[in-house]
């Protein structure tokens, strides 16, 4: 059984990792540091950043629809406020399982920690600000609380 999913939410989710992302990363933001620390060039054409965005569109979509499933069977056994199972869940999800593995992963590549604190804190932001809108916005039939 697939639960239920708000699919205009899980778009917006998406689109708002690109405001996310593109605000971090920006170059008076944390993009000049991010550079410096990962050897990543800036100077190329916009057009190499075409694949990676689409990319970054797909797994984003593919993060918002998983969050607003796991919110709503969260949800579903928890009961109470809707907005309150896509914040918790959010934040579980982003402990469990992305900072988790960006710690251990960039622990064994010898990755500054600077970088990653940087890499995990966009990470929160992103998904909280998904479920935050995904819980705004549940499914149709869910009465917010």
């Amino acid at each position: 059984m697939i639960p239920e999913i708000n699919y205009w939410a899980v778009i917006v989710a998406t689109l708002s990792t690109i405001v996310v992302g593109s605000t971090w990363y920006a170059p008076k933001v944390f993009g000049a540091r991010w550079a410096e620390l990962t050897g990543t060039r800036t100077d190329g054409e916009a057009k190499d950043a075409i694949g990676p965005m689409m990319l970054t569109v797909i797994v984003s979509f593919v993060t918002a629809w998983v969050l607003a499933g796991a919110t709503t069977i969260a949800w579903h056994f928890y009961q109470g406020s809707y907005l309150l199972s896509a914040v918790v869940t959010a934040a579980l999800l982003w402990v469990g399982f992305t900072a988790a593995r960006l710690i251990t992963h960039d622990a064994f590549e010898k990755r500054p920690a600077q970088l990653t604190i940087m890499n995990i804190s966009h990470e929160f932001v992103t998904i909280l600000l998904m479920g935050i809108i995904l819980g705004v916005w549940p499914p149709a039939g869910i009465v917010i609380s």
